[in-house]
Order: structure tokens, then sequence, then C-alpha cells
């Protein structure tokens, strides 16, 4: 994610990154120019056309297609910002069980140095599986639990909540903590994996295909077929009119595609990596 000053209006207006839609679209922009040059010189200078009324009709369709467009952003940005508030209940989760189990255990007690390995190895396996997926040697190795351990299931993070389980019941049997702070500890567990599977629930539930179709259909016919009615009006004029108005609506459907699977590495997805790194921090100073 990108860190900016939102007040900076100069900087942020000739701003360019690779996150930036015109590096994107710049060859589609420049196709689209250049056939509106063609429809004008065909129009203007071959067939001497003239029409009347000849923007209305687009006018009134790009009506429509905005409100779509406005639906199809706050959509991304709705799953975007559910994201976001996953992973900031995964700090405070994290903070809570943490701060608990350094209030139930012993200060010189072993499963300290267990625990944290195993939280943290929960944070950093959880935003690997919601990428390109985990890797065991990634992970904290500590005692028993070392890469040959975390390569026994395909969802790691699962895995590892049932470790952090078990030690948390063997913390029970032994009598070290009481069936009350069990209680306590088990609810701060079970909000770990609702918290993933909200993120989950996201990556894998995409905008319906028929809707993401038909939004595209949509604006390559709009802006295909308006150099043939703006050409009469505005003659070569149309050919950088035509590709602002594509720049602009191509860039709104390419930004929600980016943010509506905010779990990534791209430069508009959440910053997961520095969340990680907030929680890593919390777990060595509180354990």
């Amino acid at each position: 994610m990108i860190s900016y000053n939102p007040k900076d209006w100069w900087k942020l207006i000739f701003a360019f990154h690779r996150s930036d839609t015109f590096r994107f679209l710049f060859p589609g922009i420049m196709g689209v120019a250049a056939y509106t040059s063609v429809i004008a010189y065909i129009e203007n200078d071959v067939l001497h056309a003239s029409f009347k009324n000849t923007t209305v009709v687009h006018s009134l369709v790009g009506f429509v297609l905005s409100m779509l467009l406005v639906f199809r952003t706050n959509t991304a940005y709705e799953r975007w910002w559910e994201g976001r508030r996953l992973w900031g209940s995964f700090v405070n989760n994290s903070r809570n069980l943490a701060l608990k189990l350094s209030a139930f255990l012993p200060k010189d007690h072993e499963k300290r140095a267990v625990f944290k390995a195993l939280v943290t190895n929960y944070i950093h396996a959880a935003k690997e599986h919601l990428r390109a997926g985990v890797h065991p040697k990634s992970l904290i190795q500590t005692g028993k639990y070392d890469t040959d351990f975390y390569s026994q299931k395909k969802h790691v993070p699962n895995q590892i909540m049932g470790a952090i389980y078990q030690e948390i019941t063997e913390l029970y049997y032994t009598k070290i903590i009481s069936g009350d702070q069990l209680i306590i500890l088990n609810e701060e567990l079970r909000s770990f994996s609702d918290n993933l599977g909200g993120c989950e629930r996201i990556k894998r539930t995409p905008i319906p295909y028929a809707y993401s179709l038909f939004l595209k259909k949509v604006i390559f016919l709009y802006v295909f077929t308006m150099p043939i009615g703006f050409v009469i009006e505005f003659k070569y004029w149309a050919s950088p009119i035509v590709a602002i108005i594509f720049y602009v609506f191509a860039s709104i459907e390419v930004i929600a595609e980016e943010i509506e699977d905010p779990f990534g590495t791209d430069a508009n997805d959440l910053p997961t990596d520095i969340i990680y790194g907030t929680i890593k921090e919390n777990l060595n100073e509180i354990l």
C-alpha cells in the first residue's frame, strides 16, 4: 500500500506511479484516439456527413453508465474496507490473547515462547494463505513445531490454530489455567478463525461474472460508438475528447478490479505486511 499526503494536490496530479491506471491504459487510450481520428477523416473529409443531435443518446447512456460505475466502485471499496476491518481485528485479537496469556502464565514459563511463535506464525500464514500460499520454511521453528509439522496440511493456518488449541488444552489439564480461563482464551482463539474465514469469503467470492462482463461491454460500445456522432460536432478535436472519456470510465473499472481483492501485493492492496510486523512486535513485547 502506498503512503501519501491526500492534501498535496499538485504532487498527486502530476505523479506517475506503477499503480496509476494511465500507464496500464495508455495503449488503449492511443488506440481510441487513432480510431476516432480515422472516423473523423471518413465522416468529415470523405463522406461529408452531417447529423442532428448526435450527442444526445450518448449523454443519456453516459448518465446510466456513470451510475453503474459508481455502484461498481462502492461495492469494490466495501470489500476493501471489510478486509481492513478484519485485519484490524487480527491486531486486537493477538494483543488480547497475548495479554491474557501473559497474565495467566508464570513469567518464566516455557510455553510463553511457544505461544509467541505459534500466534506469530498464524498471522504470517494467514497473510500468505490469502496470496500465493504459505512456505513452511518462512515460519518460526520451535520445538516440535518445525517445517515437517507445518507441511502436514494444505491449510497451514488451520494446522497452526490446531496446535494452539492443543497447547491451551494441555495448560488446562496440567492445572496451569482454570476452566474459566480456558473459556476466556477460547473466545479469543475463535475470533482468529472467524477473521480468516471472512477474508477467505472476500477473496473467493468475486463480483458476479455477468455483471462484470456486462459493464465492460457497455463501456466498449459506449466509447467505440461515440466518435460516430462526436466528430460531426467537434471535428478532429473529438479524438482527445473521446480518449479522455475512455480513460475516465475504464480507469474506474480497473481500480475497482484491483481493490475488490485487497489481500495481494498491488500498490492499492491492504498493508498486511506492515500489520503483520506490528503484531509481531506486540507479541515480542508482551510475551
